[in-house]
């Protein structure tokens, strides 16, 4: 199954609610009839309060979680029709992710997180993983860490390793939460800049979930969210 998007609509969401069963007789609305497009080549934030559900939307885009009701669509493919299998693939060569906390692998070096998405990867690449990550290394100012491991690196270097791990697999979506949380503000800036460049020159979709309006800003459209609802 091919998923290359040759369309404009890269993420869909038709009446997409996610129910949670708290305990017997209640239950929480995290995401309620929520209605969203975005665009191939779009750079997207979503802000919102603690308890907004913007992560429950984060989970649900990058095919973490399925929701309980409504439709999700990838290049108008209806994910509630592809299998688990399907799924995971498609998370790994169609999603790369950027989180708050880095998730780098601590005995790995550099070089071996940044290519390890490569080697769980079902389908035959059509690039080399050491070429393309020693290429990315490079590109992020990086090429003198491959062989360090993350405790030796600085905030800022992890998180330009996480990003160089995103995208190992040329994904054509990048989900990255709250990517600059755990940086100082210039260092912050400086990821900032780099994803923008990314969504500029290589044509990524950048969705980023953030609640610092200064951050917000990179972004070319933000998407609201409060008590489990798009505000319009």
């Amino acid at each position: 199954m091919e998923f290359r998007l040759a369309i404009s609509s890269m993420i869909k969401f038709t009446n997409v609610s996610k129910e949670y069963k708290i305990d017997e007789g209640y239950t929480f609305f995290a995401l309620k009839k929520v209605n969203l497009e975005i665009k191939e080549k779009e750079f997207v934030s979503i802000m919102g309060p603690s308890g907004s559900g913007k992560s429950t939307l984060m989970h649900l885009i990058g095919l973490l979680d399925r929701p309980t009701n409504g439709q999700i669509y990838i290049a108008n493919k209806e994910i509630s029709k592809i299998s688990d299998d399907e799924i995971s693939r498609l998370r790994n060569e169609f999603v790369g992710f950027v989180f708050q906390q880095f998730n780098l692998i601590s005995k790995l070096t550099v070089f071996e997180n940044v290519v390890l998405p490569t080697i769980y990867s079902r389908r035959s690449l059509d690039f080399s993983p050491q070429e393309r990550t020693l290429e990315i290394l490079t590109k992020f100012g990086l090429k003198d860490k491959i062989n360090s491991y993350p405790n030796k690196l600085s905030g800022g270097q992890q998180q330009r390793v996480a990003m160089a791990r995103a995208l190992i697999m040329k994904p054509r979506l990048i989900l990255a939460d709250e990517p600059t949380g755990n940086l100082d503000s210039k260092t912050g800036h400086e990821i900032m800049m780099l994803l923008e460049k990314l969504n500029k020159e290589e044509k990524i979709t950048i969705v980023l979930v953030t609640h610092e309006v200064d951050i917000a800003k990179y972004a070319k459209r933000t998407i609201k969210i409060r008590d489990g609802m798009i505000e319009n």
